[in-house]
């Protein structure tokens, strides 16, 4: 008895490093969406109220680098006037917070998502802003996330085309269980890397548990879905806006798609994907491709998208994602532990302390 009292203390202590008192949600005074998705999360997941950080920025989507920088700079002055820089995991900002970083898109660009910037402001001082830096949980499966072990913070956004649609996505968290189907769907059978990491996720999860294709078939209209990775848009064969899916809660997303998170305005019910060839009708917000709310919007509990080109071996990887989340982790380690690199184009949209518990 005596030689097991010191590993039930270490999963205590495990257990207590994700919780509630681990997030600091980022609220936008200037916004009154941003206030009350801020409010209902604290209130639904018992947020300390001393982990709620008030800031006063533009709501645009996009933002110049020196208001990134004048928010960033707030952000982590709050963390370090109330002693939480240790004590916050995870970061969660919300509607009516900025998205995006403008400037030059490309590997050596300085464009990047307000998310992916914000998970360095662990690290002291600044860091290169042209191009990504290495993430260093990318990939670490074994590894507890912990500081200072890993000096980041993961950062998810509450985000929807409506309060509703977040109020939907808090809900739907808290009624997370380890259920349903993964669903990977390829876009041919050819061994492009993007597919042979699709493979991989199906096949490190139970078979029972998946449905994968890799024909010219585009998966639609299926039912108790927990998982989903795919190519969206950037399957040729793939018209339809909407996959038709029945979501389970705690459900998530991912895809290999450049743009799918360039905004959060909601399209015209009319609106559907089409290809960088099209007629321009296929357009919404510049571009013709698969949009990350739509999936909040029909269902899903979280997803993953990028505010700008990331480069297909920057994206997350669901081989890394859908089996770090079927296990038991949370979503916001789940999808961190899958995304290689930070200060780049990637958002992360849902509550991160989201679980589906233990198979």
């Amino acid at each position: 008895m005596r030689k097991l009292a010191p590993i039930l203390l270490l999963a205590a202590i495990s257990l207590r490093a994700q919780g509630p008192e681990n997030v600091l949600v980022v609220v936008n005074d200037y916004s009154a969406v941003s206030k009350s998705i801020g409010e209902y999360y604290a209130l639904r997941r018992r947020i300390p109220l001393q982990n709620i950080c008030h800031i006063n920025v533009a709501t645009e989507e996009t933002i110049s680098r020196a208001q990134y920088d004048e928010m960033a700079f707030r952000i982590r002055a709050y963390l370090g006037s109330n002693h939480l820089r240790d004590q916050i995991l995870y970061i969660v900002t919300t509607s009516g917070v900025p998205l995006r970083v403008s400037g030059k898109v490309g590997l050596d660009g300085d464009a990047a998502s307000v998310d992916s910037e914000l998970t360095l402001l662990y690290q002291a001082g600044s860091h290169p802003i042209n191009g990504s830096i290495r993430n260093p949980f990318f990939g670490k499966k074994d590894a507890a996330f912990e500081h200072p072990a890993f000096p980041i913070y993961l950062v998810t956004r509450l985000t929807g085309y409506s309060f509703d649609d977040v109020k939907a996505i808090v809900d739907r968290a808290l009624l997370a269980k380890n259920r349903g189907k993964f669903v990977v769907d390829l876009r041919s059978s050819s061994d492009e890397p993007g597919n042979d990491w699709l493979r991989s996720a199906a096949l490190a999860l139970p078979k029972e548990r998946v449905i994968f294709d890799e024909s010219d078939t585009v998966l639609y209209h299926l039912t108790d879905v927990i998982g989903y990775a795919s190519w969206g848009s950037n399957d040729p064969h793939r018209k339809q806006r909407s996959l038709g899916f029945q979501w389970l809660p705690g459900a998530i997303a991912t895809e290999f798609v450049s743009t799918n998170a360039r905004t959060f305005s909601q399209p015209p019910s009319s609106w559907n994907i089409g290809s960088w060839n099209d007629n321009p009708k296929t357009m919404f917000f510049d571009s013709p491709q698969t949009l990350t709310a739509d999936y909040l919007h029909d269902g899903a509990t979280g997803a993953s998208g990028s505010v700008d080109e990331p480069y297909l071996h920057l994206n997350p990887r669901p081989d890394f994602l859908l089996p770090a989340y079927y296990r038991g982790r949370n979503l916001a380690e789940s999808y961190y532990l899958a995304i290689p690199a930070l200060s780049w184009m990637t958002v992360v949209v849902g509550d991160p302390l989201c679980s589906l518990g233990k198979p």
